[in-house]
């Protein structure tokens, strides 16, 4: 008992000098402060991209033979403004040949209507699809916002069409469910003359205020900063707004923010580091070590903005994204999905399909995601894994990507009790040679606990 309460007291004394520590407009100091433990327990996360490139919903996909950067739907306008770049001709052919050359991209507002969003229901898509947090656009390169920010008058979703505030509405839902939720926010805004003209004018009377503003109005969990490949972090005065965020915001305590605060910052500074459809600064992340905190983000399909063009080859299969899941987790990551809902509100079906079968999974499996660590002693995950390991407390478990009819070693470990997850009855093992070995239970439709992919938990092992 006496050693329980010294721990205590000395998880309290720690968490005091957190609290009183003052972090400085340097990425020194900035760096110093730990990413809030919540977000590497939780793993799994939804992005949602949604604004007005939502009516449009267009983008090219593989069959127009670009990159993967160049589908995105949620770059409509930029696409449609520089028919010269070749990447971006195909968005200027759809524009042309559907709305017409005069029709600009600002009439898209009166059919940003929303009019089926129902934010309870998104948060319920979310809940059982087993996310523990939520990323929202709230504002994207076009600078238009999903609440009524000031310094974006009549370019936001409470001045014009849908005359709501979207961003809040979701934040109390999402919350009401008990998940966390944050913004997405873009440092920079195409087409904005005050960005184009004096950039630092930008940032101090535009920029700066409305973040300001987002985390003051709502208390975000997350800050998740995007375009900021213009300028360097010194430019954006991305220190100093840390470290008013970080010591004096109503959010201070608990919030995440990403590595997205300058053109030199990623995979360096700020918080999370982050990969992107598996690249970061457009290097294959595919089984890189990464000894930091970090999230994968990724559409389900092709594209984060719905994209009407998509077809169903150009989206991953339910089994795809688990084993996606799995991987990350594996590896020290998490996982943020993207769906991209449509300008009416509702969520596409087939998205909702995915994010029920993670959700499905997760209820067998999810004992070994939430609150996981990398195992230390792990052999390198190479490209064409099919077995990864997590480990928490004491408990290490053992994820199959395909089902194994042959025994699986497991180096490192000499014993411990083993079970399936999800399976009602006796897994068999046994000590070889210093390595436990695990016999695969037979399995008939009836009994099998999952799709996709299977855990066996070893007790009390580490």
């Amino acid at each position: 008992m006496k050693k329980l309460f010294a721990i205590f007291f000395l998880s309290l004394i720690f968490s005091d000098l957190q609290a009183q520590k003052k972090y400085e407009a340097n990425w020194e100091s900035i760096d110093s402060r730990p990413v809030p433990t919540w977000f590497e327990d939780a793993k799994f996360g939804i992005f949602i991209h949604w604004g007005l490139f939502s009516v449009p919903a267009w983008g090219p996909t593989a069959k127009d033979g670009v990159g993967i950067y160049d589908r995105y739907s949620e770059w409509y306008w930029k696409g449609i403004s520089d028919p010269n770049r070749k990447s971006y001709a195909a968005f200027t052919k759809f524009h042309n040949n559907t709305f017409g050359k005069d029709f600009k991209y600002q009439d898209f507002t009166k059919d940003f209507k929303c009019e089926l969003f129902d934010p309870n229901e998104w948060a319920k898509v979310f809940d059982d699809a087993g996310a523990k947090y939520v990323v929202l656009t709230s504002k994207h390169h076009e600078g238009y916002t999903l609440w009524p920010s000031k310094e974006a008058w009549n370019w936001n979703s409470v001045d014009l069409n849908p005359h709501r505030d979207l961003a809040g509405d979701l934040m109390k839902s999402v919350r009401d469910k008990g998940l966390r939720m944050g913004y997405y926010y873009s440092l920079y805004e195409w087409f904005n003359p005050l960005y184009k003209e004096n950039v630092n004018k930008y940032v101090d009377e535009h920029m700066i205020p409305q973040m300001k503003d987002l985390v003051n109005r709502y208390k975000p969990d997350v800050l998740w900063t995007d375009g900021e490949w213009d300028h360097p972090s010194e430019t954006w005065k991305s220190t100093a707004f840390l470290s008013w965020l970080y010591n004096e915001s109503p959010a201070k305590n608990d919030i995440v923010v990403n590595d997205r605060w300058g053109k030199e910052t990623r995979a360096k500074h700020g918080g999370i580091y982050t990969t992107e459809y598996d690249l970061v600064h457009d290097q294959n992340s595919t089984g890189m070590e990464i000894n930091h905190p970090w999230e994968e983000c990724r559409g389900i399909g092709s594209s984060f903005g719905f994209s009407r063009n998509e077809m169903l080859d150009d989206y991953s299969t339910s089994e795809q994204l688990i084993h996606i899941l799995v991987d990350k987790v594996a590896r020290g990551g998490n996982l943020l999905l993207n769906i991209g809902p449509a300008a009416d509100g509702t969520i596409p079906v087939i998205m909702q399909q995915r994010l029920r079968d993670i959700g499905k999974w997760l209820k067998v499996n999810g004992d070994a995601i939430y609150g996981t660590r990398k195992w230390t002693n792990a052999p390198k995950i190479e490209k064409e894994n099919t077995i990864y390991f997590t480990a928490k407390g004491k408990d290490l478990y053992v994820i199959t990507t395909k089902w194994q009819e042959s025994p699986i070693t497991v180096s490192g470990v000499k014993s411990g009790k083993v079970q399936l997850l999800g399976f009602n009855g006796a897994v068999k093992s046994s000590v070889k040679a210093g390595k436990l070995i695990i016999t695969p239970p037979a399995l008939s439709p009836a009994k099998n606990p999952c799709d996709y992919a299977w855990v066996y938990k070893i007790e009390n092992v580490l």
